[in-house]
């Protein structure tokens, strides 16, 4: 049975691979600090998914007031399902919890920047009910 749950720091190594998976190869020097930042962030919430001993998903969630809009913005920052457990359910599973989450948090949409290179991962969103948006710029401050 899968478990959703908040990570401990303890899982770092683990989510450390996952994003690893996403690209971001060089995280776990720094992957613990992070998820404890995350869990003492009144905007963030940081979830893993179980099954077994085997840490298997990740999603991590900001939520963002907005200025000229009733209800705030939920976005996911980080969203993994590891490739052994994909096709499973597990994506849609933790979709599920983030959008109870987002509502609870007063949100009235969720957002998420998914790299146009990740045709698979616009598909599920796509089966999860959301659909393209205007286009997102990013300036890089290092």
């Amino acid at each position: 049975m899968i478990e959703i749950r908040q990570p401990r720091v303890v899982d770092a190594m683990a989510i450390a691979e996952l994003l690893e998976s996403l690209g971001y190869s060089d995280t776990a020097s720094f992957i613990d600090e992070r998820i404890m930042q995350l869990l003492s962030h009144p905007d963030e919430e940081l979830l893993v998914a179980i099954d077994g001993d085997r840490i298997i998903g990740i999603i991590s969630l900001h939520f963002i007031p907005q200025l000229a809009l009733a209800g705030d913005f939920c976005r996911i920052s980080y969203f993994c399902v590891s490739e052994t457990a994909r096709g499973a359910g597990v994506g849609a599973m933790m979709e599920e919890r983030a959008v109870k989450i987002a509502r609870e948090h007063n949100s009235d949409r969720i957002e998420v920047h998914c790299n146009s290179r990740r045709v698979d991962a616009h598909r599920f969103y796509f089966r999860q009910g959301y659909g393209e948006s205007p286009k997102y710029l990013l300036k890089k401050l290092a």
